[in-house]
């Protein structure tokens, strides 16, 4: 008896509360009366509110960036209002919070937002274009989280624009939406008199189209050129993988801004990417698809092959990972490569960015101090963040962008020269098939047994991890680069230098730019940020070139007498020169030395295009 009442109770309580659930809703409404002062006008309402606080938010952080931004910052002029428009009691418990009292299930949130930075984290508004990352414009409400979205633009009078976004278009003009907040907030939109293309692609009986929504001042000559590059980009970047990603709404979009004045900036979603430049196409085609190939490979790699450590996005604080060294480090590597196996890259420009790459890791002073692990970690502290003091960041830290880039390669050639027939491609497909194509999130243990699965070497895949991974032991580059049929050494051997830190001229005097690093001839002298160098061996520093003259005639290893000014007091010291830190990959048999049909056959199959042109 009692459990038929408890059931009689519990469905007659349900079904009253499931109506409610289902009125839950946000809409939101912005207009552009005074975009020529950067300004929009943002009207949320919220429905079906269940408590009797509601507490409204606007972000801290946003998707793909790992740092605090505080978008509260650029919000002002809030009104709020019940469903009937009666002003709310509102109280402020902290800088990004509105708790919202007394409402009738509705609430009404009207605001202004001040939008100037048009990149791929903030906003930017004016006449031309309304530019909008949905953390740094939208407030949310807590316990709407999985409430339907519904967003409607008012472009100003006169103006012809069009709307790019991954959000769902609906039959209404400029009306938009998405199936709840993660989704919205993952999703930025270009307002502006924008340029398109679009192409399909069939595979497996699935057909997805590709858009591109380009703003900028180039001509449709030069929005067809790299519209093909980027065709070639999609179909070697899918060849990796052996597919494209189902794409929400069958549709993925390249949201491009190239303005002058725009910042420089790429940032990926779950169906579309942000990529905001000042290059024009005219000067930047190139340098901008750049941008598209790492950000369009983010569709498999960190949108849907995710980390754990990033389920769900925080929108309220500062996201840590362990995992950003193969989240953005391997993504740096594919963008560059597949640029060059598109056919849009030289082989000597690219084989310079991997030497580049691997100096960058190999004579950095970071490497000794935290593990690509560890530098992941510290996203937060690095990821657009901003601080007033200074910090020794030369000494201890290697972006995870190049960490990673670097352990990709170093991946790649152990694979390829260790195991028949495997690679850092045959790596990333597995991955994908395991956690990407599913979407399980991942962990560091699960990256390191599918090496293992795939070498079918769980001693190699525990070893590399705890060596390379977690650890801090370089890898054998030089060793590798041969077995891959290049030789990596200096690409100036025997040039001598002063230090690696850019140096300011002026007044027959050079001041240290940076902070010194610890692996400099400037470091051991004892010289640091803004010290004064006078002369080298008597030799006033009038200009670079004075001091390029003088290095030309000594070599690595050769000491100096320098006179220096540091904190107001006049010192000579001893610098002991060093060699230029610059690294080339160059093919063996451009060095001399013989090439091997094995050897050639392994390079060529790391370089080539994987698809039909």
């Amino acid at each position: 008896m009692k459990k038929t009442l408890f059931t009689a109770l519990a469905a007659a309580a349900l079904a009253f509360a499931t109506p409610v659930m289902a009125q839950q809703s946000l809409n939101y409404e912005v207009t552009f009366e005074n975009a020529v002062h950067r300004e929009a006008f943002v009207t949320a309402t919220f429905k079906g509110v269940q408590a009797p606080v509601l507490e409204v938010r606007m972000a801290r952080s946003s998707p793909g960036r790992y740092a605090l931004h505080e978008f509260a910052k650029n919000v002002y002029n809030v009104q709020v209002t019940d469903g009937q428009g009666r002003p709310l009691t509102v109280n402020r418990p902290n800088l990004h919070q509105w708790n919202v009292s007394g409402h009738d299930g509705t609430v009404v949130v009207k605001y202004m937002l001040f939008a100037d930075h048009p990149d791929g984290t903030y906003a930017g508004v004016n006449l031309t274009h309304a530019h909008l990352n949905a953390p740094a414009t939208f407030m949310y409400a807590n316990g709407l989280e999985k409430a339907p979205v519904q967003v409607r633009f008012t472009p100003p009078a006169g103006q012809n624009w069009t709307a790019a976004t991954q959000l769902k278009r609906e039959a209404a003009p400029f009306t938009f939406s998405a199936p709840d907040f993660q989704y919205l907030m993952d999703s930025p939109v270009e307002l502006a008199n924008l340029q398109w293309r679009e192409w399909t692609v069939q595979e497996k009986g699935r057909s997805q189209k590709i858009k591109i929504g380009m703003h900028h001042q180039g001509t449709e000559q030069q929005l067809e050129e790299y519209t093909q590059k980027a065709k070639r980009v999609v179909q070697e970047s899918q060849a990796v993988f052996g597919e494209l990603p189902a794409f929400d709404f069958g549709e993925y979009t390249f949201i491009a801004c190239y303005l002058p004045g725009t910042p420089g900036d790429g940032m990926e979603h779950r169906n579309s990417t942000v990529i905001t430049s000042s290059r024009p196409l005219e000067t930047g085609m190139n340098a901008n698809l750049s941008t598209l190939s790492h950000e369009f490979f983010h569709a498999w790699n960190v949108e849907r092959l995710r980390p754990q450590s990033l389920e769900p996005f925080n929108f309220a604080d500062a996201n840590m990972s362990e995992a950003l060294w193969l989240a953005e480090g391997f993504t740096s590597y594919y963008g560059t490569l597949l640029l060059h196996r598109a056919g849009i890259m030289n082989q000597d420009d690219y084989l310079e960015s991997v030497g580049n790459t691997l100096a960058a890791v190999m004579f950095s002073p970071g490497k000794d101090l935290f593990s690509p692990v560890e530098m992941s970690m510290q996203a937060p502290f690095v990821d657009a963040s901003r601080s007033v003091d200074p910090v020794n960041r030369q000494n201890t830290y290697i972006s995870y962008y190049t960490y990673g880039n670097a352990l990709a390669v170093g991946l790649d050639y152990t694979l390829r020269t260790q195991f028949k027939n495997l690679s850092l491609d045959a790596y990333m497909r597995l991955l994908w098939q395991r956690y990407g194509k599913p979407e399980k999130p991942y962990t560091l243990a699960d990256l390191e047994q599918t090496l293992a699965d795939l070498t079918k070497n769980p001693t190699f895949a525990r070893d590399f991890f705890a060596k390379h991974v977690l650890g801090k032991e370089p890898l054998p580059y030089e060793a590798l680069a041969k077995q891959m049929g290049f030789s990596l050494a200096p690409a100036n051997p025997g040039k001598a230098v002063l230090g690696w830190e850019p140096l300011r001229f002026q007044n027959e005097q050079a001041t240290i730019m940076m902070g010194t690093l610890r692996n400099s001839p400037l470091y051991k002298a004892g010289l640091d940020r803004e010290d004064l160098l006078l002369s080298v061996d008597g030799l006033k520093l009038k200009d670079q070139k004075t001091l390029d003259d003088f290095l030309a005639k000594r070599k690595p290893g050769d000491q100096v007498q320098v006179e220096a000014v540091q904190q107001g007091m006049k010192k000579m010291l001893p610098l002991t020169l060093a060699q230029e830190l610059k690294l080339k990959l160059t093919p063996l048999e451009k060095t001399g030395q013989a090439l091997s049909k094995d050897l050639k056959s392994r390079r060529e199959d790391w370089l080539r295009q994987k698809t039909k042109a």
